[in-house]
């Protein structure tokens, strides 16, 4: 079926983004041209302004709208304990539960060879840097446990044997192949309590 120009734009656009296939863009496309035009507009622009006005914490690689980040700013959490988790999402996850009070370091990814991703892809190399500060003496691997999540924790609990620090994995109260983003509280909570040494 052919389409006029602005809306085959407007689907291609809509199919950008995950999870949306040619009938779901076209049926978001054609819900855009009935909204209201302020509405339009007040969307458009909710795009453009996270584009510009987000970025990534320089201390623990968040997502924010402050440098630092509001977790890394809180003077009350406990900066002896670094949970270190794939993407800034699995930070949100992990606050929902409201039972972990320290620190996050987020890698942006995970190893994947078959992908070309290795260790110096991802946000490693800051996680290192960050371990030289004698202030940390636990390092909680929370990647999800999937064949690449497991990779990445240990790797990294490889290279920080030899330096001292206690390095746990979250235990696996997570499904294999889960996401952090979708389990509840619960899970999480469980999963952080029955966290192990690797």
């Amino acid at each position: 079926m052919h389409y006029p120009e602005p809306i085959t734009k407007l689907m291609d656009s809509f199919m950008k983004l995950p999870g949306i296939g040619p009938k779901t863009a076209a049926r978001l496309a054609f819900f855009t041209l009935d909204m209201k035009e302020e509405d339009v507009l007040d969307f458009a622009k909710a795009l453009v302004d996270a584009k510009r006005n987000l970025s990534f914490c320089s201390v623990c690689g968040h997502i924010t709208d402050k440098d630092p980040c509001y977790i890394c700013s809180d003077t009350s959490r406990d900066r002896s304990i670094v949970c270190v988790v794939q993407e800034a999402k699995d930070v949100i996850a992990m606050e929902k539960m409201r039972d972990f009070h320290g620190l996050y370091h987020v890698l942006h990814g995970t190893i994947s060879p078959m992908d070309g991703i290795g260790p110096e892809d991802i946000n490693i190399p800051d996680l290192l840097k960050r371990l030289q500060d004698d202030t940390i003496q636990e390092v909680i691997l929370a990647t999800n446990p999937n064949v690449e999540g497991e990779a990445t924790a240990m790797y990294i609990s490889r290279l920080l044997k030899p330096s001292g620090i206690t390095v746990t994995r979250i235990a696996h109260g997570l499904p294999v192949g889960g996401d952090l983003e979708y389990a509840d509280e619960v899970t999480l909570s469980k999963a952080l309590e029955g966290r192990r040494e690797i």
